[in-house]
């Protein structure tokens, strides 16, 4: 969770609804979106983040006022046209560097400042090449907000597929070591694998995805980790978590035994929204969930958790905890599911009852290079009976919109934004979408979800190629590739690109900014 509680406070009340949209309205843009596609939404400000290829941006409010950007970054590849290693030179430090976070002050979201990169690996001199690195997940949380109660800002973080640090950003552009690889302490280390996290920024539980190089009997993929990092310097393991038939000794039950070979999807990532009563829960989300998503691409299902079952059961039961399940197609995996909550279905108002109903968005990633396997969807999931989840709805980007399957790269859904709270949250979804941008939906009624922006950056010379066939550089294309989107409280969008094009800070204008609370001016 990356807000902080008194921001998270601050904002539902309705004054800071106000004070958000007279900051966002006071923001010129530096550009007018002509060479780009869009619709309603517009460039605010950019930056190219060293042309290192960007997974997840997170952005978190310091108690000063100031709006620190963290983005994580996928290792180092290869130009595979050149065969050559991808950028990695750091204009502030002079080395070529392993891909590891960048932190950026965005305070002024017009002029986005870089503050430091923090390598995975060692840098070099140039012209030497390092290692690869990567540290593709990032959350942060204020120790003001943990029970730790002190005045530091904390970071989690990924580190390459090995293990899990947290860091001292306090002052971000002096970034410190807590429990750290290069301390020899990390929260977690000698992993195979490592992916998307959660850490509640109210009680200090993270659920770390990771796979130990020592685990036997697990069947293949990462599960999840429980720690307690209440005092961020002391984690406290808690338990492991899986979908059923995927620990040790364990038997894969139906369905997942029918297909051949029989296999139970492994996790993608968490969503919780922590304890009943606390700030997630007054948002309109269903608080004491946890949310998993299972299978990626495919072979997918959705679960929801008891949270306060799952920390208390002991740590060989995998059933008593789940409350309900959705099991998905084969051909659809589980990215993420983001609970938007309990919504007033306008259209059936004149109804007597269920009225109000409770949703999960989740979306299933496009994974291929264009169109070379099924379409993936972002599916609606109506979850208020929460033992049987059903989606009710779908949405889709149509290709015919803009010949994306031929444009080159993926063309599909990846992620939504995971913010609660004002301004977006339960009337805007925002969807990286790959070589079609972001694009706002419109889910105010989640039977019915309507894209109402769109946003697609424009290459530069900093993106990189995508190949339908690697081994032939002819199927290669320059294109852009949205892999996820955050938002912060004063209506920002935040995109980072998978193919090196780097960040760019966006806003709703026409009637998208309407339904957020904002006047059109564009």
């Amino acid at each position: 969770m990356k807000r902080s509680l008194l921001g998270l406070f601050s904002i539902i009340l309705p004054l800071g609804l106000l004070f958000v949209g007279t900051n966002r309205a006071n923001a010129r843009d530096d550009d007018d979106g002509r060479g780009r596609e869009h619709h309603d939404m517009k460039r605010v400000g950019t930056n190219d983040l060293q042309a290192r290829s960007s997974y997840q941006p997170t952005v978190h409010r310091y108690s000063n006022n100031r709006w620190i950007l963290f983005v994580g970054h996928h290792a180092l590849g290869t130009n595979p046209v050149t065969g050559q290693q991808l950028p990695s030179f750091n204009r502030i430090t002079g080395k070529n560097e392993p891909n590891g976070t960048s932190i950026l002050d965005v305070s002024d979201p017009r002029r986005p400042k870089f503050l430091v990169h923090i390598p995975v690996g060692t840098p070099v001199t140039p012209p030497a090449t390092p290692t690869n690195g990567g540290a593709q997940f990032v959350r942060v949380c204020d120790g003001s907000t943990l029970p730790i109660r002190d005045n530091k800002v904390y970071m989690l973080r990924g580190f390459a597929n090995s293990a899990h640090e947290v860091w001292d950003v306090t002052d971000p552009s002096k970034p410190l070591p807590v429990r750290t690889v290069s301390g020899n302490n990390p929260v977690i280390g000698n992993l195979t694998g490592t992916h998307k996290n959660w850490w509640e920024c109210d009680t200090g539980i993270a659920y770390i995805v990771g796979r130990r190089s020592a685990d036997t009997g697990w069947r293949p993929g990462n599960h999840i980790m429980i720690f307690n990092l209440a005092d961020p310097a002391n984690p406290v393991f808690i338990r492991d978590w899986a979908l059923d038939g995927q620990q040790p000794g364990s038997v894969i039950p139906f369905p997942f035994n029918q297909q051949t070979p029989p296999a139970v999807p492994s996790i993608h990532g968490p969503i919780s929204t922590g304890p009943a009563g606390g700030p997630i829960s007054l948002t309109g989300a269903t608080g004491n969930r946890v949310y998993f998503a299972y299978g990626t691409e495919s072979n997918g299902a959705m679960q929801i958790v008891d949270r306060s079952l799952l920390l208390s059961t002991p740590a060989n039961d995998f059933k008593t905890a789940e409350v309900g399940r959705w099991v998905m197609s084969p051909n659809w995996g589980g990215h993420t599911s983001f609970p938007i909550g309990k919504i007033s279905i306008p259209d059936w108002e004149p109804n007597e009852a269920d009225k109000v109903r409770d949703f999960v968005v989740v979306v299933s990633e496009e994974t291929n290079h264009e169109c070379t396997e099924g379409r993936h969807l972002t599916f609606m999931v109506d979850a208020t009976t929460e033992a049987r989840p059903h989606p009710t709805a779908n949405f889709q980007v149509p290709e015919s919109g803009g010949n994306f399957c031929s444009k080159g790269g993926r063309f599909g859904p990846h992620a939504t934004n995971e913010e609660f709270g004002p301004p977006f949250y339960q009337k805007i979804v925002f969807v990286s979408y790959f070589n079609a941008g972001v694009r706002a939906v419109d889910v105010r009624d989640p039977n019915n979800p309507q894209e109402v922006a769109f946003f697609i950056p424009k290459a530069t010379s900093n993106t990189d190629f995508r190949c339908k066939d690697n081994n032939i550089a002819a199927t290669c294309k320059i294109v852009i590739q949205t892999n996820n989107v955050a938002t912060d409280d004063r209506g920002y969008v935040y995109i980072v690109d998978r193919a090196n094009t780097g960040l760019h800070v966006l806003r709703l204008t026409g009637d998208a900014a309407k339904i957020a609370g904002f006047r059109d001016d564009d």
